[in-house]
């Protein structure tokens, strides 16, 4: 497993994190735990243990995904051999998910309003499990980067939890800058937000192109058996 596999992971979960939907619901929740205790540093101590929250769902998530694809001999060898034919239009599939083609606006929502109302009782240690319920509240965007690029990333390296945690990592990154933002900058919030959905959207944007970029080469090399090396 190469750094650049380690790093894709980590971009992967970057590019989840400030997706439209995470990004919102992820500083709503911070921004309601916090408002409960009116402390600055439980406000940052609930991001962190939401933070953590998310990456334990999202690493026992893929860990157990993986360990199911890859326990049948069959299917492993299965997944091994035809793994790269599948990437490419897997690729081309999430570019256009990523660049708002196909997916919609459909979610997967586990943390209902009951769970909310949970949140406001019980405060800032109710971040924990209320991170793992958003993480697997999926939008397309996410969805997408997390079934279709780091499932078939982590089956392809035999990675059950290195991936998925560097992948969780990734999708930290953000909440705790805005958990800061609302701790100690709170001014700063909107602008910060504002800042971050015009940079998502372009980012959104080029890694789109980038996949189906990828995903056509794959396509070209692995399926049709073209070279195109120079």
């Amino acid at each position: 497993m190469t750094g650049v596999v380690v790093f894709s992971a980590f971009w992967l979960g970057i590019l989840t994190a400030i997706s439209p939907c995470p990004l919102a619901s992820n500083i709503a929740a911070i921004s309601f735990i916090g408002r409960q205790t009116g402390n600055d540093r439980k406000v940052l101590l609930s991001g962190i243990l939401y933070t953590a929250g998310r990456t334990l769902a999202y690493v026992f998530l893929a860990a157990g995904i993986v360990a199911g694809l890859l326990a049948g001999g069959d299917v492993s060898r299965f997944l091994q051999r035809y793994l790269n034919e599948a990437l490419g239009p897997l690729l081309i599939l999430l570019g256009m998910v990523l660049l708002g083609m196909i997916g919609g606006r459909m979610t997967v929502n586990f943390a209902g309003e009951n769970i909310q109302k949970k949140a406001e009782k019980n405060g800032v240690w109710f971040a924990l499990p209320l991170g793992a319920l958003f993480a697997l509240s999926f939008c397309p965007v996410s969805a997408g980067l997390f079934f279709g690029a780091l499932i078939p990333l982590s089956v392809k390296y035999s990675s059950f939890y290195i991936l998925p945690l560097v992948y969780g990592v990734g999708t930290a990154v953000p909440v705790i800058f805005f958990a800061f933002l609302i701790a100690y900058g709170g001014k700063y919030l909107g602008k910060a937000f504002h800042c971050l959905t015009q940079i998502e959207l372009w980012i959104r944007r080029i890694a789109g192109i980038i996949f189906i970029l990828a995903g056509i080469y794959y396509c070209l090399t692995c399926i049709y058996g073209i070279d195109l090396s120079f």
